[in-house]
């Protein structure tokens, strides 16, 4: 869909040799990040427990999540946790130790965790696929035509993913 969008012949293979199908992965892969690094209701878990090791006291960073932070209001600010050789480190404690006494703490966190593509909804998947063809379009083509019809189309497909993400958020004035 990518590489018609910017005037390619379409491919039925991944083959990573052909420059133009290796851009198209990689400005995908990228978008894909970028776009749920954003935070949206499927992919955006709220009071998740990480709990500590009981040997280390070190919680490992899970492999798919783009974001941790420790729930505002369970913990307040009594910790700032960021990502560091995999695993979370107190940036207030200067510690990767996270123990409460000689017992291994439990942290109820807020954690945007990245999907793979054919994970997320449909509608998120159309708005990624037509950023992604604009800046596909920008890096291959770089025709300004081109270029005004697919940022027309990733505003479309923008707004209805907003739209699927304000009707699955259950969003409200209360928060």
């Amino acid at each position: 869909q990518i590489l018609s969008s910017v005037g390619q012949a379409p491919v039925t293979t991944l083959d990573l040799q052909n420059p133009e199908v290796s851009i198209v992965l990689n400005t995908l892969r990228e978008v894909n990040k970028a776009i749920q690094a954003e935070g949206w209701s499927f992919n955006t878990e709220r009071h998740y427990k990480l709990t500590a090791d009981a040997n280390t006291f070190k919680i490992a960073y899970p492999t798919n999540a783009l974001s941790i932070d420790t729930h505002r209001y369970q913990h307040f600010d009594d910790f700032n946790p960021v990502r560091r050789e995999g695993f979370l480190y107190d940036r207030n404690e200067h510690t990767y130790e996270w123990k409460d006494g000689d017992d291994p703490r439990e942290l109820t966190c807020d954690i945007i965790w990245y999907w793979e593509f054919s994970e997320i909804p449909p509608a998120v998947q159309a708005y990624i696929t037509a950023r992604a063809a604009r800046l596909c379009a920008v890096r291959m083509v770089g025709d300004q035509a081109i270029y005004a019809l697919l940022q027309e189309n990733e505003i479309a497909t923008r707004a209805v993913a907003l739209e699927h993400e304000t009707a699955q958020g259950d969003y409200s004035i209360f928060g």
